[in-house]
């Protein structure tokens, strides 16, 4: 087998194919900043958005990058059923690059999106240290810290996921001197919820296959305390609340009706939802399901974002 090019290999580490969550969560804060801007006859700033984007790919990069480390620091790289959806690409162990190059590349990429992230502290509201701060923890502590003690879930999905969108949403609508009951109308902190969600839960059902080796290096994640079985139900009352939401919030007077058009990833789903209540020990089953659950990620966040711009037709 030929040995991987450079590019193929951080590519592989940067976990590339899932930066795409990343670019959905932003476009989803860029809409909704949108339309208010469009409502009050603002500005709607290309390069702040240009920059919010690359602060949040990068942000999303870094957390990869320290999962990629500890994954090869604390053996779990080795002994992880490799798959598209492992935590960890495998390079490392392959001898394909060496861990503190991977180190600094975290490094790195965690102080650019920090920097962006000050910017806009200063531009266009304090607030943003705020989402800096969480942020920062979430990555930085995330292997090493929140990953054994049942938290790792909930900051990937509140930090990486429903903070961006409200992060990016602050960025381009805020000025220094709003106070912090103004910063968000109702439907962007709710319509932020069901991607934080899906984030959750994409980190989630991922483990299902690295349950043993994340256990034997250490973790204690959900589907470690509470074992694949239980993890299949939780996983699909994670969805629920999902769709829930997105019903709701039309029904209420909050979002459009358009926001229903995030209802079309509901068959894949259910199929998804069955699949990890009957099948959760067949990984056979499972990891086909795994692909299946980054379409409902990433096709329910762009039918958000795209119910968002309809509204203003």
């Amino acid at each position: 087998m030929d040995k991987p090019s450079p590019t193929q290999i951080w590519l592989a580490q940067f976990r590339a194919n899932f930066l795409i969550l990343a670019v959905l969560l932003v476009a989803i804060g860029l809409a909704l900043s949108y339309k208010h801007l469009l409502e009050v006859n603002g500005h709607f700033n290309w390069l702040s958005a240009i920059l919010l984007l690359i602060g949040s790919v990068s942000a999303h990069s870094s957390v990869n990058l320290f999962n990629e480390y500890s994954d090869f620091k604390t053996k779990i790289d080795f002994n992880t059923l490799r798959n598209p959806f492992s935590g960890g690409s495998g390079m490392l162990p392959g001898g394909n690059t060496k861990p503190g190059n991977v180190l600094f590349a975290a490094i790195l990429t965690l102080i650019i999106s920090a920097a962006i992230g000050v910017y806009f502290s200063f531009v266009s509201h304090w607030s943003i240290a705020l989402t800096i701060i969480i942020g920062g923890f979430a990555i930085v502590f995330y292997t090493e810290f929140l990953a054994k003690v049942l938290l790792g879930e909930f900051f990937a999905g509140f930090a990486l996921g429903s903070l961006v969108v409200m992060g990016v949403y602050i960025a381009m609508t805020a000025h220094p001197q709003m106070t912090l009951a103004d910063l968000l109308p109702n439907e962007v902190w709710l319509l932020s919820i069901p991607p934080g969600i899906l984030t959750s839960l994409l980190l989630f059902i991922n483990e299902f296959p690295d349950m043993e080796a994340d256990k034997a290096g250490g973790r204690h994640h959900l589907v470690i305390r509470f074992g694949r079985k239980v993890s299949g139900y939780l996983y699909a009352l994670g969805l629920v609340a999902v769709y829930l939401i997105v019903i709701l919030l039309p029904i209420f007077h909050i979002s459009s009706y358009w926001t229903y058009l995030a209802l079309l990833t509901l068959p894949i789903a259910v199929k998804v939802s069955s699949t990890a209540i009957k099948d959760y020990d067949n990984m056979e089953k499972i990891i086909p399901a795994l692909g299946q659950n980054v379409l409902i990620v990433l096709g329910t966040d762009l039918l958000i974002a795209s119910a968002v711009m309809l509204q203003l037709i």
